[in-house]
């Protein structure tokens, strides 16, 4: 018996408290399945897209970069919020372009998550990208960031040991990995 329908919230009111570039928050009553109400704090996001690209040798691109709220640098895939009227899919390419220094001749999506549900309703689109061309990259005059060319195999392993942290990242590398062994465009290292 599917009882899903009793585990429902009702929006009663909401009300935007912070209304920021990116970030906007907001404060819900809502009715509980029990008909007892509650609060919610949440952030409304624009969505995000994030793009593992892989070199012909099995390489791929992270890029490193210091991230304010943990006050440390972290290895990341190329990704970025989505803009108003923009694709999912031409997101991740622009950010390959101004990220990672790179455009590329096949794409590929390979899924999407929410990274932080109990918060937030941001969704993250996933791709890879393979038959890669460099340039120099094109950044944001307020990010700094500096690339890393990694063995793929390498870079999974850094998942699993820690080394590489941020939550877009890990599942960006570990949907990549799995697509790649399942659908094996070229082989990786």
């Amino acid at each position: 018996m599917n009882d899903t329908h009793k585990l429902i919230e009702q929006t009663l009111s909401s009300k935007e408290v912070f209304n920021g570039r990116l970030l906007h928050v907001y404060f819900d009553e809502v009715s509980l399945p029990d008909e007892s109400t509650s609060t919610r704090e949440w952030i409304k996001h624009p969505g995000a897209s994030a793009v593992l690209p892989v070199f012909g040798n099995g390489d791929v691109m992270l890029v490193r970069q210091f991230r304010y709220p943990m006050s440390q640098i972290f290895y990341e895939v190329p990704a970025g919020k989505i803009d108003p009227d923009e694709e999912a899919g031409s997101t991740a390419r622009r950010e390959l372009k101004e990220e990672a220094g790179l455009t590329c001749s096949h794409f590929q999506y390979i899924g999407q998550f929410y990274p932080g549900i109990g918060y937030s309703d941001e969704l993250i689109h996933l791709y890879t990208a393979w038959d890669i061309e460099s340039f120099d990259q094109q950044v944001d005059e307020d990010e700094f960031l500096l690339k890393e060319r990694i063995p793929f195999r390498e870079a999974v392993d850094m998942v699993h040991s820690g080394e590489i942290s941020d939550g877009k990242s890990m599942v960006t590398l570990l949907r990549a990995w799995h697509w790649w062994e399942r659908e094996g465009p070229f082989v990786v290292r």
